[in-house]
């Protein structure tokens, strides 16, 4: 619901929608690919093999139940690049600086004043707003941000999904960054937080779980030390 996906200059159309989709839910089969756009396999084959001779996309063997192996279809690097990120390198070696100059706490705070600026737009675009209108708004102001931000509601907890992360170079060395993101949920949802998947762990997006319970909890997502490797 309400995402918006970024611009994939040279790649509109079907190979363009192919690159969104694994974007969000790779690895996946071209028949999976074919049930989501409502045509052919063999038509998605073909832009597949297109995109796969531009070097944007790579295929391995893949066990799926008891069967035989099925080919499945993942970005590579060069395709990961299509997709928006702010300064990248640039942004860590920033980080970096400030963290041998302050401590890592000046990152945090950094990025708390950051996301608090946001807080305060929103707070009052949305005093009167139901909990569904706040997320829908920090759904447009993520996308925006190049994060492919998307919503959906499961037995009664809404899910807010990013399938991009626009700083993924910075938040891998620094998850002061996501710990402030959390924070800056909570507080325009006046909701329990609580992270699914983080994509620094190897997951395809990050995944937070709203309760629809007005109860705001302050605890941290992420480790100041560095991010946790484990099941996410």
């Amino acid at each position: 619901m309400n995402a918006i996906t970024p611009g994939l200059a040279g790649h509109k159309g079907p190979r363009g929608d192919i690159l969104v989709e694994l974007k969000r839910a790779q690895p996946a089969t071209a028949k999976e690919l074919a049930v989501a756009f409502g045509v052919s396999t063999n038509a998605v084959r073909r832009h597949l093999k297109e995109l796969e001779a531009e070097g944007l996309v790579v295929y391995a063997r893949e066990q799926r139940g008891t069967g035989a192996p099925t080919y499945t279809y993942r970005l590579s690097e060069d395709g990961e690049a299509l997709f928006p990120t702010q300064y990248g390198q640039a942004l860590t070696d920033v980080l970096s600086f400030i963290a041998r100059s302050d401590g890592r706490d000046a990152v945090r705070k950094m990025f708390a004043d950051r996301f608090r600026a946001h807080a305060e737009q929103l707070r009052r675009e949305l005093a009167d707003a139901t909990l569904q209108e706040k997320v829908e708004a920090v759904v447009r102001l993520l996308s925006q941000q190049g994060y492919m931000a998307a919503w959906s509601e499961e037995a009664g907890t809404v899910k807010l999904a990013q399938h991009n992360c626009a700083v993924r170079a910075a938040a891998e060395q620094f998850p002061e960054i996501c710990a402030a993101e959390a924070d800056f949920l909570r507080e325009i949802l006046e909701s329990e937080v609580k992270r699914d998947s983080y994509i620094p762990e190897g997951c395809n997006s990050c995944q937070y779980s709203i309760s629809r319970e007005a109860e705001v909890t302050s605890a941290p997502e992420a480790p100041a030390g560095g991010p946790q490797r484990g099941n996410a």
